[in-house]
């Protein structure tokens, strides 16, 4: 399992009904996505929900890296970014776990996402084994986490260049209640292809 996502900022006045009538009318290009975990269409909207931007990012969880590579430089729909946006950083990170969550028959219309440090100094004994005991303490945190009766989905990764963890949740909720979120989304749509193919629990 790997996690993608690309932020499109936009302009602070920036309509953004734009964006939502963009994924009414194309959000189900990728319903049938062979290699593809899931695709959530989420936004944040300036002064909404604590956001201080308008942004469309969505995020993504493949089941296969080449499709992910297909899609990306190989004329797989992010040329349809490129062409209307501009081409954004699109971040990557290694999936370390993922639950399904109680909600998970209910289309998410809420998401969470944490990305935190993973701190230099996380091998205290100097054994080496800092990352591996940090990782299973945030497993188990994840897993804890996923049995909320509104979770759709709950996913763990890292960032091993930049060393950075990252904890994205579907909620079937109109707001997304994870009180570590450094980011909440709204979810215009979710493409689930592969949904059944992701990983349940640890993914190693």
């Amino acid at each position: 399992m790997y996690a993608k996502q690309y932020e499109v900022t936009l302009p602070a006045d920036y309509d953004m009904k734009i964006i939502r009538k963009r994924v009414a009318e194309g959000g189900h290009v990728l319903d049938d996505r062979a290699g593809l975990g899931l695709k959530a269409y989420v936004i944040r909207e300036r002064g909404i929900d604590g956001s201080p931007v308008n942004q469309y990012a969505p995020f993504y969880l493949w089941n296969d890296t080449g499709a992910m590579a297909r899609f990306l430089v190989g004329g797989g729909g992010f040329q349809n970014i490129v062409r209307d946006f501009g081409r954004p950083v699109a971040r990557h990170w290694t999936g370390i776990a993922c639950h399904a969550g109680p909600a998970r028959t209910a289309p998410p219309k809420a998401a969470s996402r944490r990305l935190t440090p993973v701190p230099a100094d996380a091998d205290p004994e100097g054994t080496g084994l800092g990352l591996s005991a940090l990782i299973e303490w945030e497993t188990e945190q994840l897993r804890r986490l996923s049995r909320h009766d509104g979770v759709h989905t709950a996913a763990l990764a890292i960032d091993p260049h930049h060393w950075q963890l990252l904890r994205f949740v579907l909620w079937s909720g109109t707001s997304a209640p994870d009180q570590d979120a450094t980011e909440r989304y709204e979810v215009l749509h979710l493409s689930a292809p592969g949904l059944s193919g992701l990983p349940e629990g640890r993914d190693w």
